[in-house]
């Protein structure tokens, strides 16, 4: 019996010294790795917003690495909350 594979859709907002050091490029490489498909923006509040979708478990791995985030990145806190899947076919940064 083949286990069924479960995609989610998560809004994740991360603060502290992000915008300016690489994060949203970092972001996609690993959004790339992990298979995730969804976007990554600076926010006008200096944090950065991503929507990633794809298996929980990637899911969890990216938002792990949001903890730690690019190399010249101070991250103080990361927010993720579910939401409804959209069905991205890519992971791009965004303006």
């Amino acid at each position: 019996m083949s286990e069924k594979i479960i995609f989610r859709s998560y809004k994740v907002t991360i603060k502290g010294k992000v915008q300016g050091v690489s994060y949203r490029f970092n972001a996609q490489a690993v959004a790339h790795k992990l298979n995730l498909t969804g976007y990554v923006k600076n926010l006008f509040n200096g944090a950065v917003f991503a929507h990633v979708e794809g298996k929980e478990e990637e899911i969890n791995k990216f938002i792990d690495w949001c903890y730690l985030g690019s190399r010249l990145a101070k991250v103080t806190e990361v927010e993720a909350e579910e939401t409804d899947l959209i069905g991205f076919q890519t992971f791009e940064v965004r303006k």
